[in-house]
């Protein structure tokens, strides 16, 4: 196996673990802007009179498709134009519609807005994974990818936790306003401390340019690649399953343990919301930033003396995790669901490290944003788009024509989807077949 990383400049040590900070910083953001709505749904819902699959359209779908289709064209243009700037522009676009979210007066016009996040977080990750794999020697890429990865539950734990405090303090306009905000900060610091390593020289950036796939050339190199595939459908089933708990976990809270939590918030002070969302910040968010950790550490570790770990990991630990979610959502208790659901999130992040250093291995350099930028594809459409859709669709369906309730409809529509996770994990394993041919870099 060939490092083809050693192709793009180096950069230092020290200068890496700064680039890695400043990339977690924004994916934090990033993911902030896009998850905080969760916490934030129940408030909409009274406030603006909708119905469960309403708030999956706003929390997943509306998001999901231009954060997709605009995904592959933003990372062509990232494979041969200057990434951080894409960042820059990126982050200061959703930081701005996020703030927009708070002026939304009716579904329509929060829905454009959450349109127009979408569109600005198109431009985060493709260029960040190939900046990261261009930074990073591949003995310590799947712990490098891991560490921009703990944007995921570490943006997830500030965005319920803050939202929830704010939304009880001055109402959930306000969290959108406060959301928002950092991202503008954050983008002048991309645009002026990041470095292009193809920047450093010229001769080397014109000879990639020129020896640069064309669009067809590079799907045609991802299309060749069955463990490519495997991975992206194993993790959009994963996707599909986190998004839709992401979205309707807070509202199952509040249907199913009402009681109990504003008892327990009284007695620290706090508005129900506000518990509730720092609750699900900490004990969703740690177990998810130690579970994205671990992964890294394990691939690099195992992945060095046999290229399947990478996917074996996840296909293990994803059917692990699917039994404490399902008694999660059993329980009569709000305190022992909180601590049952505390596990699946530390074994369904660990497939972030080796899943992505994966897919980068993949492809040769000059293709490393597109793929990811497929990977991502794939992963929101299915996930991002159809996850929350799907649970507040059958959460109405079980709930009305039923007649179970709102209550039992969401429990149950959760419940359903979890069972998915055993196809995941059944893609992840059969991906261990072609893994180590198919490995380029």
């Amino acid at each position: 196996m060939n490092d083809a990383n050693t192709a793009a400049p180096a950069v230092t040590p020290g200068y890496r673990r700064y680039a890695l900070s400043v990339l977690l910083v924004i994916y934090i953001l990033n993911f902030l802007d896009r998850q905080i709505i969760a916490i934030l749904a129940e408030p909409i819902k009274h406030d603006l009179g909708l119905a469960d699959w309403q708030l999956g359209v706003m929390t997943g779908l509306a998001f999901a498709l231009f954060y997709t289709v605009l995904g592959i064209p933003i990372a062509r243009l990232a494979e041969r134009g200057n990434r951080p700037l894409i960042i820059a522009c990126a982050v200061g676009a959703w930081s701005g519609f996020t703030v927009l979210c708070g002026f939304a007066q009716n579904f329509v016009q929060l829905v454009l807005a959450r349109v127009g996040v979408g569109v600005g977080e198109a431009g985060c990750t493709p260029p960040a994974h190939s900046l990261i794999t261009d930074y990073t020697p591949h003995e310590k890429r799947a712990s490098a990818l891991a560490f921009y990865a703990l944007g995921t539950p570490i943006g997830g734990l500030i965005g319920m936790a803050m939202g929830g405090l704010i939304a009880d303090a001055w109402g959930w306009r306000a969290a959108f306003l406060v959301a928002g905000a950092p991202g503008v900060l954050m983008a002048i610091v991309a645009a002026t401390t990041l470095t292009e390593p193809r920047k450093k020289l010229a001769a080397d950036l014109a000879a990639k340019r020129a020896a640069g796939p064309s669009f067809s050339e590079a799907m045609a190199e991802i299309r060749s690649k069955r463990a490519f595939w495997l991975i992206a459908f194993g993790a959009a089933i994963k996707a599909f399953i986190g998004y839709g708990a992401a979205a309707f976990l807070a509202p199952f809270f509040f249907r199913n343990h009402a009681a109990e939590l504003e008892t327990i918030a009284t007695g620290f002070g706090l508005g129900v919301a506000g518990f509730l969302g720092l609750a699900l910040g900490l004990v969703l968010g740690v177990t998810g930033a130690i579970g994205t950790w671990l992964g890294g550490q394990l691939a690099d570790h195992y992945g060095a003396r046999d290229l399947r770990h990478y996917v074996g990991i996840p296909a293990i630990s994803t059917l692990m995790g699917i039994p404490f979610y399902i008694v999660g959502l059993s329980v009569d208790s709000a305190v022992l669901a909180l601590v049952l659901l505390a596990f699946p999130p530390a074994l369904n992040t660990l497939w972030y490290g080796p899943g992505y250093a994966a897919v980068q291995g993949l492809v040769r350099p000059q293709t490393r944003a597109t793929a990811t930028a497929v990977l991502l594809f794939v992963i929101n459409l299915i996930g991002l788009g159809l996850g929350p859709l799907g649970v507040g669709a059958i959460s109405d369906f079980i709930s009305g024509p039923l007649g179970l309730g709102a209550a039992e409809g969401v429990r149950w529509s959760l419940m359903i989807f979890t069972l998915f996770g055993a196809v995941a994990s059944g893609l992840f394993w059969l991906a261990r077949r072609t893994i180590r041919e198919e490995m380029v870099s």
